[in-house]
């Protein structure tokens, strides 16, 4: 491996560079959790239904799962620093329009804009450190604290959320941002060093726009479709154009040299099902976490910041197990670890959707806990697999693909599990009814997918020459930390 040159002289002093990248990371993972507890006070002040909140969660998933590999080719052909910073300038200034947004509508451009700057921070800010630490120990620690920095982040966001909006109401969630993200920008132009690979990939344009056009459609028909009718005409069109799509962006990709998504590691079955079932990984996850907060605060009628603080478990239950889920599937293999985990999963979403008002938390708790320990035991190990399935070369395309698919399923599951709460309103049930429902869902896909991890998560015959990642002390840490990899060769 031949780590790329910086195109400066001088050196950037590597604490402050750690400090720099970490800081940008954590900012990107506060605010994947922090918009949860917000959202009962978004309803309110903004008179938005639940479709209004789909929205302002899925524009800014949509957007991260659909640009992150190709903000990791970004950063290798027109330099990392140049990529981070503008990421940051991005995500920093979406945050002020997010904070300042006067109706729904500039509050969703506001994310749209967030995660288009999160899609180039975060993998340019560990192709940094990969870039800088080329000595493979030196790596390592610089990626375990890089992660360690992700789950802090992954963890505070609900207790922050709440705190925030209690006191100042939802615009503070993102205002947070503003100073965080004006150090970093200064910092980062005066510390640290350009580096880019000449050698990087060209960047597939119509694979990248068919993509988002793709998922987009279909997020907008089964958004809108409780709202508007699942018959009337703009959904059946948003479905049939989706459909469409995809055809087109698997025909432009057949024939691309360098696509962002190379059809034909989908030949490889290790690969295929652990990507299938990490699109359901986010499915639930995130499809079943929109949904926390609104639970605490309409159905038990807990405050905004209690219910932060009622959420944390399973954050924090990801945060404590991530760590040894790698070596658990390196013991005892990937299929075992993942389908108990899934299992795990499912069982606790079911348990969920038989919670109701009158539940008492300490028969609550538990469930959240169960459900984060079950999904901690699968993302490592599904990206482990989905590694090991394809040859060392595309180490970091297949962890980036696996990423990829994870944030898919989350944009789906947001809307998918909204839609099901809808339609059950509309049919005259209360909300809570509607919300045992898309637990119920939840859990229930997820088991189905546990069943089918248990049958056909195996390893290849032949041998890929990939490791099982070790460590990850949040879901993205094993995505980008072989993806930066990748990167710095």
């Amino acid at each position: 491996m031949t780590a790329s040159r910086a195109t400066t002289d001088s050196r950037p002093n590597r604490a402050v560079l750690l400090t720099v990248t970490c800081l940008g990371q954590f900012m990107v993972l506060l605010d994947n959790t922090i918009v949860g507890a917000a959202l009962p006070d978004m309803q309110h002040r903004l008179h938005t239904q639940l479709t209004g909140l789909q929205w302002i969660v899925d524009a800014y998933v949509l957007l991260v799962a659909m640009l992150l590999l190709s903000g990791g080719i970004f950063a290798d052909r027109f330099g990392r620093k140049r990529v981070y910073l503008t990421g940051v300038a991005v995500f920093t200034a979406a945050s002020l329009v997010c904070a300042l947004a006067p109706s729904l509508g500039w509050l969703v451009a506001g994310r749209v804009l967030q995660g288009i700057g999160a899609a180039a921070l975060s993998p340019a800010s560990l192709a940094l450190l990969a870039a800088a630490c080329p000595a493979p120990q030196e790596r390592i620690k610089a990626i375990g604290l890089w992660a360690g920095f992700s789950g802090i982040g992954l963890a505070a966001g609900p207790v922050a959320g709440g705190v925030l909006t209690e006191a100042f109401g939802w615009p503070a969630i993102f205002l947070v941002n503003l100073p965080i993200g004006v150090v970093l920008l200064l910092v980062g132009l005066r510390h640290l060093g350009e580096s880019r690979n000449p050698n990087a990939p060209s960047i597939d344009i119509p694979g990248t726009v068919l993509s988002i056009l793709t998922v987009g459609a279909l997020t907008y028909g089964l958004i809108e479709g409780g709202a508007r009718g699942w018959t009337s005409p703009p959904i059946l069109g948003s479905f049939t154009a989706a459909v469409i799509l995809l055809a087109a962006f698997v025909a432009v990709e057949a024939r691309r040299s360098a696509p962002m998504l190379p059809l034909r590691l989908f030949r490889q079955r290790l690969f295929t099902v652990s990507n299938t079932a990490m699109v359901v990984v986010g499915f639930a996850l995130m499809g079943s976490s929109f949904f926390f907060s609104q639970f605490f605060v309409y159905v038990q009628g807990s405050s905004i910041l209690r219910a932060g603080l009622q959420t944390l478990p399973l954050s924090l239950a990801m945060v404590i197990v991530s760590p040894y889920a790698g070596r658990l599937a390196a013991r005892y293999g990937f299929r075992v670890v993942v389908t108990t985990g899934l299992a795990l999963a499912g069982l606790g979403l079911l348990a969920l959707g038989a919670v109701h008002a009158d539940t008492g938390y300490g028969n609550v708790w538990w469930r959240l806990g169960v459900v984060g320990t079950g999904f901690a035991l699968t993302m490592s190990p599904l990206t482990g697999a989905a590694i090991q399935a394809v040859s060392p070369q595309e180490g970091g395309l297949a962890s980036g693909i696996s990423s990829t698919t994870r944030q898919i399923g989350a944009v789906l599951g947001v809307a998918l599990l909204g839609a099901v709460v809808r339609t059950r309103q509309s049919g005259g049930a209360s909300f809570e009814a509607g919300l045992d429902s898309a637990f119920a869902a939840a859990g229930a896909i997820t088991l189905a997918t546990a069943v089918f991890t248990g049958l056909r998560l195996a390893r290849p015959k032949r041998a890929a020459g990939s490791a099982v990642p070790h460590r990850s002390t949040a879901p993205d840490a094993v995505t980008t930390s072989n993806e930066a990899s990748a990167n710095s060769r």
